[in-house]
Parts: structure tokens; sequence; C-alpha cells
């Protein structure tokens, strides 16, 4: 037997027995090459695993995946069963549903109707980081919180993602119409609160100098535009942005106004306070370092830089009006608007400190005594009695106890004051004295008028300039006629100053009658006292007459 080539015996199996299986040829190399030394030889590739083996691996992954397959499956369709089972118990609105801020979780379409319509009231209007919370209603929005609460209870049902409506959080947007027309009322009426006003190049104090300061750019509200987002809004968010318009300062540098800034600052700022009814002054005094820091600048088309200084107007204002507060009774106030007006004008002129402001008085309430009437309460205050049946809608009689209004005192003063003239008329001593700067110049014999026609109590103020004026009630010429009053309300028959008149081409009316009451309303003057006062009073200046 060649023991390099060996044959396999073969022998009949015995009965009973099993033939063996023929044995492997035996090999002179192993099965699977061995590993080669590294002395440059080309490397075997490494032996595979037995092929049953890989077999078993595959099998097994095989089923794993589809056991997971399987389970998945299972567990989804049990979950969508649960979930489907749990929307037809489920009788309200799903867990997860909002409208807002406002949750209907398992509630019924009408339960959420009312809660609708008493929490979803509120939208908040918003500006970068400003926000104003105000009413839809006010805004022209109507919430139809029916069909609202519908919508939401068919969330997850018949519309939307029934697993985030039961799991998750879902905003259902509320049925809202808006009136345009109420909203953009209500628009304008918000700017006043949302808008900022640009800021001018001014001037401010450091170290007790003014330096320019830089200009900021205000912003406006766009009405229309917020309108139409409020339309166009779906208010799931509650939230609405406002729709603003950049407004650029008109000074963009001061620099050129810091000199005269400088120069101003010198000296206080010194305010005169003129009450023209009693004649009385205070004065407030402001130092530097503080109205200092109000100062910016505005555009001034007269000034040959193109801008002039001028106050801030919010600390200008704040001041005064604390001011008015602490110093003034109820009957007397400050007309703010207007004095901050005469400010700024004063300090565009560069004498802010030759400004005289007015106290503004208001009405009174009068109650009616035992033994008055409406002529003899008119005589008392001073107010020709027209007027005061004008301000009580026509009163024409009065009882003890009843209340009625008295027009201010200064009503008649429609003209800028003289602060530093004033006539005063003595109806009881017949009497015309004059002053200037708080000094008596003149002292004149007068006469008023009489019983049926008189002179009215009262302020009042030099308001015309006549040479010869015409009474055509009188048929009476009066030569230097200075219009005084308006005794009826809504007339231009005016009682006033004039010299001895005239009637019927030439006579010569009343010339010995001085000291005595003999006009029909008029104050009489020799004519040699009248041209005087006729050229000194100009019109503005306060004539108190006295009973």
């Amino acid at each position: 037997m060649n023991a390099r080539n060996p044959q396999t015996i073969r022998r009949p199996a015995n009965k009973g027995q099993h033939q063996p299986m023929p044995r492997q040829q035996a090999y002179s190399q192993p099965p699977y090459p061995q590993s080669q030394p590294r002395n440059g030889t080309v490397p075997q590739r490494a032996p595979l695993p037995p092929a049953h083996s890989r077999r078993k691996k595959t099998q097994r992954r095989t089923i794993l995946l589809v056991g997971a397959i399987v389970s998945g499956v299972v567990i989804t369709g049990l979950a969508l069963i649960g979930l489907f089972v749990g929307l037809r118990l489920m009788r309200g609105i799903l867990p997860g549903v909002h409208v807002g801020d406002v949750a209907l979780n398992g509630l019924s379409v009408e339960q959420a109707t009312t809660r609708l319509a008493n929490e979803f009231q509120t939208v908040t209007l918003r500006d970068g980081d400003r926000s104003w919370d105000i009413s839809l209603a006010s805004l022209g929005g109507t919430l139809d919180a029916a069909q609202t609460a519908q919508r939401a209870y068919q969330q997850g049902r018949s519309s939307g993602n029934a697993m985030q409506a039961m799991f998750g959080d879902v905003q259902v947007a509320p049925v809202v119409s808006v009136n345009t027309t109420t909203a953009e009322i209500q628009l304008n009426e918000i700017a006043q609160q949302v808008n900022i006003a640009p800021v001018n190049a001014g001037v401010s104090l450091q170290n007790g100098q003014a330096v320019a300061t830089s200009p900021q750019t205000g912003r406006q509200l766009n009405i229309a535009a917020t309108v139409q987002r409020l339309v166009d809004s779906d208010f799931t968010s509650g939230d609405l942005v406002l729709a603003m318009n950049e407004v650029a300062p008109s000074v963009l540098d001061s620099t050129a106004l810091v000199d005269r800034a400088n120069n101003l600052l010198r000296n206080p700022l010194d305010i005169q306070i003129y009450d023209a009814v009693t004649g009385d002054s205070v004065y407030w005094s402001l130092a530097p370092e503080t109205w200092g820091n109000w100062l910016t600048a505005s555009a001034d088309a007269n000034s040959e830089i193109g801008m002039a200084l001028a106050f801030q107007d919010a600390p200008l204002r704040d001041y005064l009006q604390n001011q008015a507060n602490s110093v003034f009774d109820a009957s007397r106030t400050l007309d703010v608007d207007g004095s901050v007006n005469v400010l700024q004008q004063a300090l565009a002129s560069g004498q802010p400190s030759n400004t005289v402001l007015t106290v503004k008085h208001l009405p009174r309430t009068h109650t009616v005594q035992a033994g008055e009437s409406i002529t003899s309460i008119a005589w008392d205050y001073g107010i020709p009695y027209l007027y005061i049946q004008q301000a009580n809608n026509g009163l024409s009689s009065v009882s003890i106890g009843q209340e009625i209004t008295i027009p201010p005192a200064d009503i008649f003063l429609e003209l800028p004051v003289v602060p530093n003239k004033r006539i005063v008329v003595s109806i009881s001593q017949q009497r015309t004295r004059v002053y200037e700067n708080g000094q008596l110049i003149w002292d004149w014999a007068t006469s008023t008028g009489i019983a049926d026609s008189p002179t009215w109590p009262g302020v009042y103020q030099v308001l015309s300039h006549v040479p010869n004026a015409y009474a055509g009630n009188w048929d009476l010429y009066m030569p230097d006629f200075m219009g005084v009053y308006k005794p009826i309300p809504g007339s231009d028959f005016t009682n006033g100053f004039h010299g001895f008149p005239t009637r019927g081409g030439g006579q010569l009316l009343w010339e010995n009658s001085l000291g005595r009451r003999v006009t029909y309303g008029c104050i009489l003057l020799s004519n040699v006292n009248v041209q005087q006062l006729y050229e000194w009073a100009q019109e503005g200046v306060v004539v108190e007459i006295r009973a």
C-alpha cells in the first residue's frame, strides 16, 4: 500500500451492522493554512469560522428582530386601541387642549364656552420689552366663545393630532372678529402711552460746564399697520406685536449751542408768578445746576445756525405743576401748558429770566343765603350778573341753600397781562388811581354809571383804543375811549374810559359832574386825564373796579 496514496479498504458489513462512514483522506498539510513567518512571504487570510456557527448567529438575530417588530406592532396596536377607546369614552375636551392661557381639559362644549367667555378677555400689546395689557373688547375684538369651544372639542377627534391632544399641548386658535373702527379709536388713545418722542441733540451740565449731548431716535405707533395685524392675528399666543415707526430727531448736533448755554448758565432761572386778580406776585428761582440739566436743542428757522436752546418738556412741566400744587389754594392754579410755552419762547430769545407767568383762577361754588339775589351775588363777586346766569343755564332766580356756579375771577382777562401797570377804580369813592411798578402815579376824580346802568365791579383789562368812539344807544361821541369790559356775553357792546362826551353836534356833557355817578356804565375822566391814561395804558393793562 502506497503510503503517499493510501486507499480505503471497503468491507461488506455484517448483517445488523452499519456500514462505517469513509474516513476523511489524510493530508500532509493541515486543512487551514498556518501563519507564515514575517520573512517577506505573502500573508494568508485568517480562517473563516465554521459555516454552521454563522448560520446559528444569523438565525438568532432574525428571531430577535422579528420578535421586536411583532412586539412593536402589538404595543402600537394596543395603544391605538386604547386611544380609540379613550376617545370614545372621553366626553370632554382632551387634556392637552388650550385656547391661549385658558385650559379646557375635560370640559364639555357648554362648560368651555362659559370659561372662554369669562377668561379669554385680555390681549397683551408688545413693543420689544415693553408690554401693555388691554381688554379684547376695547380693541374691537369679539370672541365667538361657542364656536371656539366646539373647535377645541374637535381637536384630536375630527381634526389635529390625537396623541398630542391626549398627552401633549395643543393650542387652538380662538374665533375672533374685529371691528376696525373701534380698534383704530382705541389705538389712537394708546399711542399716547406707547409713543416715545425723539430727543434732539442738546446740552447738559458736566462739572459745571455745558457739553453737547447725543440725539435719540423716537418710536411712533403705526395705527393702520397695527390694525391690520390685529385683523390678521389668530390670537393663539394672546399677544399682539405693535407696528412701530422710528422717528428721527430734528437736531443731530448741538455743538454750536454750547457757548450760548454756558453764558446763560452763569445765572439762576428766575420766574415771576403774577396774580392779575389780586395784583400780587411770587418768585421762583432755579439754580443753574438744576435747570441746566433740562436744556436741549430745537430746530429754529429764524436762527442763523438753524437751531435754538430749548427746555426738555417733562422736567419743566413737572417742576411748574409741583410748585403750583404747593403754593396755590383750591381756587387758583397755573396754566402749565401756557407757562411752558412762555418759558420756551423766553429761552429761545435768550432771556429766560425775564419771564412772567400768570395765575389761573378756577370757577367757584356759592351757596345762596337769605336776602341774596343773582344781582347781589354778582355784585359781591365782581362778575356782571348775566355771566352768572350764563354759567348756570340761564338761571333767573335763586332760593336759600341753592348752590350756583360763579365764573372764574379772571374770566375777562383775554390778553397777556402787563404786570407792572395797574388801574384801580373805586365806585364808592369815585376815584381812579393809576399804579406803575407798585407806585401810585395818578389819583383822579371819576364818574361811574348810574344805578339803572351801573359800572360793574370786577377785574378787567384795557381791550382797545378808539380816538373818538360812538355809542349809538345814547347818541354819544366819547373821546380817547379805552374799552375795558363787555357787560353782555357775546356782545360787542363795551364799557370803558373816556373823556367828556358830546351829543347832537357838539353839546358837551357832564363837564361839571366828576365825582358823581352820571354815566351809562363807562368811567368818565377829564379830557386832560383821559388823554394821559390813553397814552400810558397799552392793551393788556389790568383794570380793577372796586365796589
